[in-house]
């Protein structure tokens, strides 16, 4: 056999880079994308998931967002003073729950009809105000995440919003919740945030003082109990609470005497861009079509039950609260 027939029966080799490597086609970039995507998304979920887990015994040390404020914007931070959730009084916990997210005891960590009724505001008011955050979800994004707005933030909202219902408990959430919220510039918790604006605990702050830290949480860098009239969005918050929990001065009113509750759940970013809860005005609000309201009214025939811890009560067992 010849030296050229001997040549030419030999398959063709694909020709090699410089160093010897195959060349990159958009099928190989693409499977290196989608691997480099995968790593990520593994890596995030282990090392949130083993935090969360460590979680269900001890209180974080920090979360994300301290050191982001501490050196993004140079704030002072108080120490945060975790508290267990059966030393928040039953309102307090009734008042967060009623203005953030009334369905928190029964889904998952996600409410789609919050983020459809949050689409649809903002295509109301012009600008993406709200996020339709759960409570859920606003924890993941206190200890994990950064308050910035993306989509990818909130992809990963999502993502570690279901690592936390499936590890912690419904009670143990809201605890840290109270414990790690945002009250102010370098105020985390609701026990720092009550020391810091009262003088006192939240265990002995009234029913109106504890009004003005939960409507508060809308915009806490922008405003203070003092100063929340300035905004449309903390009044109507403020006068839902005091027309619920502090004029009756009980946790379970009849539903069917008051108004939706107001919006809650300002998109993260937002206040120390412009002063978005004032230029939405309280006649924008009211508004809104009518499909809104339903979302936050009882069905047409049904009962309507809010579920919340009792004081005293283990993370196992709740009261509802029923109109």
């Amino acid at each position: 056999m010849s030296a050229a027939n001997s040549g030419a029966s030999r398959p063709s080799r694909p020709i090699l880079g410089a160093r010897g490597r195959r060349p990159l086609t958009f099928k190989r970039v693409l499977v290196l994308i989608l691997k480099l995507v995968l790593l990520v998304h593994i890596g995030y979920i282990v090392l949130t998931s083993s935090f969360i887990f460590a979680y269900k015994f001890v209180n974080p040390p920090f979360t994300i967002l301290m050191p982001y404020r501490a050196i993004g914007y140079g704030w002072k931070l108080q120490e945060p003073i975790p508290i267990a959730l059966k030393k928040v009084p039953l309102y307090v916990r009734s008042m967060l729950i009623a203005v953030e997210d009334g369905k928190f005891y029964s889904h998952f960590g996600i409410d789609f009809e919050a983020f459809k009724r949050a689409k649809e505001i903002n295509e109301k008011v012009g600008k993406p105000l709200y996020g339709g955050s759960t409570l859920t979800m606003q924890v993941a994004r206190t200890l994990f995440l950064v308050p910035e707005k993306s989509y990818i933030r909130k992809y990963f909202e999502v993502i570690t919003a279901l690592e936390l219902e499936l590890i912690l408990s419904k009670d143990r959430i809201l605890e840290l919740y109270f414990g790690y919220a945002e009250w102010g510039k370098g105020i985390f918790g609701i026990e720092a945030a009550s020391r810091h604006y009262y003088g006192t605990g939240v265990a002995s702050i009234s029913r109106d003082q504890a009004a003005k830290l939960i409507a508060l949480l809308s915009s806490p860098i922008r405003y203070n109990p003092s100063t929340l009239n300035k905004s449309g969005i903390l009044r109507e918050r403020y006068a839902y609470l005091t027309r619920r929990f502090v004029a009756s001065q009980r946790a379970s009113p009849d539903q069917s005497a008051l108004s939706a509750a107001p919006l809650g759940d300002v998109e993260p970013g937002e206040e120390l861009a412009t002063d978005s809860s004032a230029d939405v005005s309280p006649q924008t609000i009211n508004t809104l079509p009518a499909t809104l309201e339903s979302l936050d009214s009882p069905t047409a025939g049904q009962d309507t039950a809010m579920t919340v811890a009792a004081p005293g009560d283990t993370a196992s067992s709740t009261t509802t609260i029923a109109p």
